[in-house]
Formats: structure tokens, C-alpha cells, sequence
């Protein structure tokens, strides 16, 4: 029992980190979005980056829902295994995201670090 009472706290903590980076990130999307582009750029192309800067966080935080309402509701608070790697991977998603954040990285970044942290959990869940 130690374990499970050590990970449910751990796993909402973590969840709540990284949902607040990804809505701050939200909030400061236009840096990044300028990193994205060259020094010169035409505001379609600064529209258009921005739009897919809107849609990855948008689907970011459309999971964070999902996960939340499962989560919240007792489905997966107690499965040990689903605890740890959701834990490991908002883990390390937060912490890369708060170098996407403070470094202004390219914006088109945010798809890979979404695509291994989440990948990550669907891998090892469907084989753990």
C-alpha cells in the first residue's frame, strides 16, 4: 500500500505541473512561434504557425481532459503501472517543456516532444 499512496499524490502533482506549463506556454505561444520563423515573415506565414502552435496545445490540453476525467473519477487513480508511466512521462514532458518554454525553441519542436512522451506511455501500457 506505501506504493499506491506514494503515487497517486505524485501522479496529480505531476499532471497539475504540467498542465499549468502547457497553459502558460498557451498563453506566451508568440515566441515560440517567432522561433519558428525566419526575421523576415509575411503575417500569413506567422498566421500559420501560430495556428499550428493553437492545434498542438489544443489537442494537448483535449488529453489532459481525458486523462484528468479518468484519473479524478477512481478508472486508472489505483493502477499501479498506468500511475508510473503517466507519472514518468508528464514527468519528463514538463521538464522538456519548461526548456520549450524559457528557451523560445522552434515551435514545430512541440510535436516531437508530444509524440515521444505520449507514445512512451501508449507503448509500454499496451506491453506492461
Amino acid at each position: 500500500m506505501p506504493l499506491v499512496s506514494g503515487l497517486v499524490p505524485s501522479r496529480f502533482l505531476v499532471l497539475t505541473a504540467h498542465l499549468v506549463i502547457v497553459i502558460t506556454i498557451f498563453w506566451s505561444r508568440e515566441n515560440n512561434v517567432r522561433a519558428s520563423l525566419p526575421l523576415q515573415c509575411t503575417p500569413e506565414e506567422y498566421a500559420r504557425r501560430d495556428t499550428e502552435m493553437v492545434v498542438a496545445l489544443s489537442v494537448t490540453l483535449g488529453l489532459f481532459v481525458v486523462e484528468l476525467a479518468g484519473f479524478l473519477s477512481g478508472v486508472s487513480m489505483f493502477n499501479n503501472v498506468q500511475s508510473l508511466l503517466s507519472t514518468l512521462a508528464h514527468a519528463s514532458a514538463g521538464v522538456t517543456l519548461l526548456f520549450f518554454l524559457f528557451e523560445q525553441w522552434d515551435g514545430s519542436l512541440y510535436w516531437w516532444i508530444f509524440a515521444f512522451c505520449r507514445l512512451a506511455v501508449v507503448l509500454l501500457g499496451v506491453r506492461g
